[in-house]
């Protein structure tokens, strides 16, 4: 089950990261799991202001790693599906630290890191290759993702002051546990902000969880797995309600849901994204580690260290079967010099979020806001 605490500190931090993208307008699309899980590494090899600015981002002031990282290991594993093969979701989870081969690393890190889903340590030309270094790590990434995602780390954003990157990959796959059928897909109105447009549309008319509350209703959809889908239509404007979407009353939507025959009609959509995660973290408050007086003691000695920046990118798909998603996560570093009732019609034909989540942990996967499906 789900710990209280850190499910509603995780939801906190799915908000804060979402808030900001959100500013930026059109769609946007992240996986808190994967940022949470790079980020949380990265407080562990931080010490000092470093490691408090991320650990209060993470899981509130006052609140432990510990929880944060039990909650995503759990979370790295699902419920035993059908006997169906084609309906067996895949869920792989990968977080690895690429270090250059001079760069001494302090064994009680490693031993942290190896208990992480699939943590592993990796070598990599930084300093006298710096894109031989870009590439491997890509490599990895699309092999990790299912070649959704085949270069998280563009040209240029590997030099030769880079000597580490702690990268989470996540990719998900899982298929409905009651298919939209095909043969009631059509096209339809979408309101978005810049004018009404035509989209191919699934429908469904089936007993699921649903509620309204606080300007909100959510509707979830069951996932092999024992996953959970939901999409959350605002009563009103989008940008205005979500400003105001708290993490209890998420979890109020999420979880104080009852059974209803609902007539949904969902967009298909299909979202990559590349979401340059520097400025987002500044202006959350994590600064400390982006300077040069970053203290990553937990990992190395070498006090030269700090993060130049972080990258991620998230694919999320949605059909008639199903979700596919994919995510990663880099956090570059490098050494710097010192200074139920009636049936109930939910029609998702204007902006909305979209979230896919671990239920038994409160995990997020993925979290996107469909404004041009």
């Amino acid at each position: 089950m789900a710990d209280s605490a850190s499910e509603l500190a995780h939801l906190s931090f799915t908000l804060a990261l979402h808030e900001v993208l959100a500013t930026r307008g059109g769609d946007t699309c992240y996986s808190p799991y994967s940022m949470a899980s790079a980020l949380g590494l990265a407080g562990q090899a931080a010490r000092g202001e470093t490691a408090a600015e991320l650990a209060g981002l993470l899981t509130g002031h006052g609140a432990d790693l510990a929880a944060h990282a039990g909650l995503l290991r759990r979370a790295a594993v699902l419920a035993a599906a059908g006997e169906d093969e084609e309906d067996t979701p895949v869920l792989a989870v990968s977080n690895t630290l690429w270090a250059w081969e001079q760069l001494p690393l302090k064994p009680e890190f490693l031993d942290e890191l190896a208990a992480w889903p699939s943590g592993a340590v990796r070598t990599a030309p930084f300093v006298a290759d710096p894109d031989a270094a870009r590439r491997l790590i890509n490599t990895e990434v699309a092999e990790a993702t299912h070649q959704l995602i085949p270069q998280l780390l563009e040209p240029g954003s590997v030099d030769e002051d880079t000597v580490a990157s702690i990268v989470n990959a996540l990719y998900l796959r899982a298929a409905w546990t009651l298919p939209f059928p095909e043969s009631e897909t059509r096209d339809a109105d979408f309101h978005a902000p810049d004018g009404t447009r035509r989209v191919p549309t699934m429908h469904h008319a089936e007993w699921l969880g649903y509620t309204a509350a606080q300007g909100w209703q959510a509707v979830t959809l069951p996932v092999a797995g024992g996953l959970q889908a939901v999409v959350l239509l605002p009563d009103g404007d989008l940008a205005e309600q979500e400003s105001q979407l708290t993490a209890e009353t998420l979890r109020e939507l999420l979880d104080d849901q009852g059974r209803a025959m609902v007539n949904l009609a969902l967009p298909r959509f299909r979202l990559d994204l590349r979401s340059p995660m520097t400025e987002v973290l500044q202006t959350l408050g994590v600064r400390t580690m982006f300077t040069a007086r970053a203290d990553l003691g937990g990992l190395t000695d070498d006090d030269r260290l700090a993060v130049s920046e972080v990258l991620h990118q998230a694919v999320l798909r949605i059909d008639e079967q199903g979700l596919e998603g994919a995510a990663a996560t880099a956090v570059m570093m490098r050494l710097v010099s010192l200074p139920s009732g009636e049936p109930v019609t939910v029609r998702a034909d204007r902006p909305f979020l979209f979230l896919v989540r671990h239920p038994e942990t409160g995990a997020v996967y993925f979290l996107a806001r469909v404004v041009r499906p």
